[in-house]
């Protein structure tokens, strides 16, 4: 099996994670692509969080109609903060025979992954997709993937390959310039967010009084 793996916190999810998802899902003839909802983003913990469950709701709504797209709990089902490499190790053990797993991230992400835990062991479990983000220069990648210290060597033009065999890819997608920050912002302003997030979304948000004291005026 071939299957991607997005995580976030989603805190909402949006039209750019779709699209990057259907993306990349096509080209890279994938079987499925999961988003995984964060429970206790470790990077996240000093910052107000909307509860696991709104946020796993709303990524599901997101996703409903897409067949090629899925949401799990895996996070919000462990104790303590949520580590990308257990969940990949946890992954690995539900999906039998063992899958080839691409884990899709966005630039801006990826240069802080010398922060995560166990992050050189990443790379044994996992094939990377790296997307572009707006404000963050692609030539900024080759550097930092060769300061990691794990042998990488360049393949072509927009990929990398360590001694494991696994790869990085530098995908040329750019993700929307959209993010949940400024949806959070908009909302608390008073701002129209249609379009942004899928409608399911949108009336989940409005319906419970997310991000906002305005109520439904969007």
């Amino acid at each position: 099996m071939r299957l991607g793996i997005i995580g976030g916190t989603f805190d909402p999810i949006h039209m750019g994670h779709l699209r990057i998802a259907e993306k990349i899902f096509k080209e890279l003839e994938l079987e499925k692509v999961y988003f995984i909802p964060g429970a206790l983003p470790p990077h996240k913990n000093r910052e107000p969080i909307t509860p696991f469950n709104d946020r796993l709701a709303m990524t599901r709504m997101a996703i409903q109609d897409l067949s090629s797209l899925e949401a799990l709990d895996l996070e919000g089902r462990r104790q303590g903060l949520s580590y990308s490499i257990e969940t990949l190790r946890e992954i690995r053990r539900l999906f039998q025979p063992e899958p080839e797993l691409f884990f899709i991230i966005g630039i801006d992400a990826f240069l802080e992954i010398k922060t995560w835990k166990e992050y050189k062991r990443l790379f044994d479990y996992t094939n990377f997709v790296i997307i572009n983000r707006p404000g963050f220069p692609p030539e900024e990648l080759e550097p930092f993937v060769l300061s990691l210290e794990l042998g990488f060597q360049r393949e072509g033009d927009n990929r990398f390959v360590i001694p494991s065999g696994n790869i990085l890819i530098h995908h040329d997608a750019t993700l929307m310039d959209i993010s949940s920050t400024r949806i959070r912002e908009l909302m608390a302003a008073g701002q129209s967010i249609r379009f942004l997030v899928p409608e399911s979304v949108r009336s989940y948000i409005l319906k419970k009084g997310l991000y906002s004291i305005y109520g439904d005026t969007q």
